[in-house]
């Protein structure tokens, strides 16, 4: 029989260009974000997803985000599939090679990557009918709009976005996209009820940050965020955050090759989950769910393990019994969710993991997809799983974590 169709809980969504000077009310579209094409020379990825830009006349030609009239964003070849990557349309031949870091237009990557009809069809070919889009030109939970100078111009571009995203980008797609919002990173209130207004309207998914000290936002345990909580537990929503939603990568040393980074991507993740599961905040609102995008979930048996060891045998003098009366994994199961796309050793400890606690992700259009071939691969990835659980893997646990009206 074949594996039930996949709804991918981390793909990604380059924003047509429009969205913004469409979105926004006039009065902010002069310093709201724009495009401007221009020619580019080397890039840098420097700390925090932010890169070193060179203008170069004899450069490659890239489309670029512009916002408070400052450059923040050039679009670029490994996070975009260029045109030339799929030669003469033809998926089948995807080279995977041409995705570097290298200045790309609009018009040279594939329109799937950007636009919403092109991506249905898409992802009807990729065996996938559901799709969570993380933001790319905002960031992974809209540093960028935290970061502008002008707040009230930086609420009313994410309001701008999600009214895009909920309006032109998902309700139209009949349910491939599904809608994942931002909010106002700079006001917890002002953050709550965004999330309120959206959850009228379906939305289940917000990003948020894997730890917001690293964003010089108070942490969890402050009840700063706890508007935000209440908010999702009450409304459903799930608060998604993906690797880099910190604006930070886990590194050994500072002069660590690229792909110590890469390896090393699920640390904040296993560092975030601890802060909840230690914090309190998964008993003080019971119906709060989170998500690990990208974060893949080998690491969960051990981290689970290993903060019940120190829950029972440090409460001595560390007290975690007072905050948390039950071992830590007992939070775990059935509220937070790993989203992987390539985990062998979290699959066969699925036991651990817990088979109703994962789900798959394409990630496309990132290096890291697999796309076009998700359904081959997801095929192998399932194999040694019953019907039941690969049920739940690619597509169950998503619908309820995302609270979907679909089978």
């Amino acid at each position: 029989m074949p594996i039930p169709k996949i709804i991918s809980v981390d793909d990604h969504v380059v924003e047509p260009s429009h969205v913004w000077q469409t979105w926004l009310p006039e009065k902010y579209r002069e310093k709201g974000p724009r495009i401007e094409r221009k020619r580019w020379g080397s890039f840098s990825l420097n700390p925090g997803a932010k890169y070193t830009n060179t203008e170069d006349s004899e450069g490659m030609w890239g489309d670029a985000w512009i916002f408070e009239d400052r450059l923040i964003y050039v679009h670029k070849r490994f996070v975009a599939i260029p045109l030339d990557a799929t030669p003469d349309g033809d998926i089948t031949k995807f080279d995977r090679t041409k995705m570097v870091m290298e200045a790309l237009t609009y018009d040279e990557m594939r329109p799937g990557c950007y636009d919403r009809d092109a991506r249905m069809v898409e992802f009807e070919r990729n065996w996938v009918d559901g799709s969570l889009p993380f933001p790319t030109f905002p960031r992974f939970c809209g540093q960028t709009f935290y970061e502008a100078e002008d707040k009230d111009l930086g609420l009313a571009c994410v309001k701008a976005y999600n009214d895009w995203m909920v309006e032109e980008f998902c309700e139209p797609s009949e349910g491939v996209n599904i809608p994942l919002c931002l909010m106002p990173l700079w006001d917890v209130e002002l953050a709550a009820a965004e999330i309120r207004r959206n959850a009228e309207r379906g939305v289940r998914a917000f990003c948020f940050s894997e730890l917001p000290t690293r964003l010089g936002l108070p942490s969890i345990h402050t009840g700063h965020w706890d508007p935000v909580f209440a908010a999702c537990n009450d409304t459903g929503v799930t608060l998604a955050m993906h690797i880099g939603s910190s604006s930070t990568d886990p590194i050994a040393s500072p002069d660590s090759p690229a792909g110590v980074g890469g390896t090393l991507a699920f640390n904040n993740s296993m560092a975030s989950m601890a802060d909840y599961l230690f914090s309190g905040k998964l008993i003080e609102f019971p119906k709060l769910k989170l998500a690990y995008s990208e974060g893949q979930i080998g690491w969960i048996p051990y981290a689970l393990e290993r903060a019940d060891t120190v829950w029972d045998q440090h409460d001595s003098w560390q007290h975690s019994k007072e905050r948390i009366p039950n071992p830590p994994s007992s939070y775990y199961y059935g509220r937070i969710f790993g989203c992987f796309t390539a985990d062998r050793v979290g699959l066969k400890n699925l036991d651990l993991v817990g088979e109703d606690n994962i789900c798959f992700e394409t990630d496309y259009p990132h290096t890291d997809t697999t796309w076009p071939y998700s359904r081959e691969y997801a095929e192998k990835m399932v194999a040694d799983l019953d019907d039941a659980v690969a049920y739940k893997v690619l597509r169950g646990n998503a619908i309820k974590m995302l609270e979907l009206d679909r089978v």
